[in-house]
């Protein structure tokens, strides 16, 4: 359990089966959205009504943020792809030999929450810059100034950090939550457990989301 397909690309250092199963919920969520809105009409029909209400969840939730449309992409991207990323952790995808580790999903590992985090930070960080210039992290040569100076610095290290840990610390256990509970019995026992891992999925993803919203919601406020 936790063990990684290990290979390389030249010099890099990859995880095959994280690789293999970040692009099968890439491809899913590709293939989702051309399905709900290939054929769009003034009148909606019903697969046009559920992308509707899909968008409509994701503007809502960026109701409070100045000018939250335009981050509708990365907040709706993010969602579903951690979404559909966390529920592949209870497909039977362990049966799947590999010659090395296994087929688990894909945020139960930290260099993919990783670079989900890396990438929110340089998003918030430069609608930041652009909305307010140094003004972002710089608030004057005062006490108070440098004060807020070090405090957003140390923001920039901890927010990613935790967006990181926070993600791939629930995936994983839960995986070893239910894979524990299989090797137990096989038959029944672990079903109330992977139920509760398909709501942690979901609420996973909705911290993940929610969070990346309140800090692009903070870079771009008017508040100095």
């Amino acid at each position: 359990m936790g063990e990684h397909w290990v290979g390389f690309i030249g010099s890099l250092h990859v995880h095959w089966d994280t690789l293999i199963t970040m692009w099968i919920a890439m491809a899913f969520v590709i293939i989702l959205s051309f399905v709900l809105t290939r054929n769009l009409n003034i009148k909606p029909d019903k697969t046009q009504t559920i992308a509707e209400s899909i968008l409509r969840f994701f503007t809502g939730s960026l109701a409070g943020v100045k000018n939250g449309e335009k981050h509708v992409p990365l907040i709706a991207s993010l969602f579903l792809f951690i979404l559909f990323a966390n529920l592949m952790g209870q497909l039977p995808l362990k049966l799947i030999r590999l010659q090395q580790g296994e087929l688990a999903s894909p945020t139960n590992d930290i260099n993919m929450t990783a670079a989900m985090a890396v990438i929110v930070l340089f998003y918030y960080l430069y609608h930041g810059f652009k909305e307010k210039g140094i003004h972002a992290i710089w608030h004057g040569f005062s006490v108070s100034g440098i004060i807020m100076f070090f405090v957003e610095l140390l923001e920039m290290i901890t927010r990613p950090l935790s967006l990181a840990i926070r993600l791939f610390a629930n995936i994983l256990a839960g995986e070893i939550l239910v894979m524990v509970m299989v090797s137990i019995c096989a038959i029944a026992l672990p079903i109330p457990f992977m139920l509760f891992e398909i709501f942690v999925a979901f609420l996973q993803a909705f911290v993940f989301m929610m969070l990346t919203i309140a800090y692009v919601s903070s870079a771009v406020s008017e508040e100095q």
